[in-house]
């Protein structure tokens, strides 16, 4: 049997695994158990009661963080002409067509989010099998195909994350860092849970939301009672 740790020790007194936590007493443990020495991600899990063989309970949105991630998002947009301009006013981090495609065709792929117009999908569609495997296929869905692409980007460094449920119908998906206000997590936590009880298929019935963890990348995992959230 494996041994503890004497921190993993420390941090198990923190918690009760039986019991619900509220979101605000939630983040108030992860920030006081004892930390390792960088700034740890704050993540939200979800384990949902939905049949991800059916398209559609899937689950995928974005939600806009109040507080942003903390984390600097390196963004490149696919675009031609005066869409160009606006993708470069609005603080795009690389901006190219054919060129670029290329560029990640040659195996560069530095950067987090990638943005297209509906014009160029049918050239970056050739990126699929390099893209979609690391989650970066720009999408209509998650807001990343579009002609607003000002809008977008703006959105995307202010904070937007995506959410979308994996193949055992659970949704993960970071709220900030650990060094963030406690305030701030509560509130960047809160819009995440109401994005995903917006989200909730018209097919699924009866509990939608089994359980809601919150935890840090070395911390705990703090079972979250969502029950105020709750729109059915």
């Amino acid at each position: 049997m494996k041994r503890l740790s004497k921190r993993r020790k420390e941090v198990q007194k923190f918690t009760d695994n039986n019991k619900l936590y509220g979101l605000a007493e939630a983040v108030s443990i992860l920030k006081n158990v004892p930390h390792v020495k960088f700034d740890e991600t704050v993540q939200i899990s979800f384990k949902l009661d939905v049949d991800i063989k059916q398209s559609d309970q899937m689950i995928r949105g974005t939600c806009i963080l109040p507080h942003g991630t903390g984390k600097t998002v390196r963004v490149i947009v696919f675009c031609k002409g005066e869409m160009s301009n606006s993708a470069k006013e609005a603080g795009a981090d690389f901006i190219g067509a054919g060129d670029l495609i290329e560029k990640i065709n040659g195996g560069w792929l530095d950067f987090d989010v990638a943005i297209s117009t509906p014009d160029m999908m049918r050239d970056v569609g050739r990126l699929g099998k390099v893209l979609g495997p690391k989650g970066l296929m720009p999408n209509p869905k998650s807001g990343t195909v579009t002609n607003d692409v000002a809008k977008a980007i703006k959105d995307i460094k202010a904070g937007r994350v995506e959410f979308k449920t994996d193949k055992q119908a659970n949704v993960h998906t970071p709220v900030g860092k650990l060094s963030f206000p406690e305030g701030s997590l509560v509130e960047n936590a809160s819009a995440l849970i109401e994005a995903i009880f917006r989200a909730r298929p018209a097919a699924v019935k009866g509990q939608y939301i089994k359980n809601v963890y919150l935890s840090s990348t070395m911390g705990p995992g703090v079972k979250v009672d969502v029950s105020k959230f709750r729109s059915d």
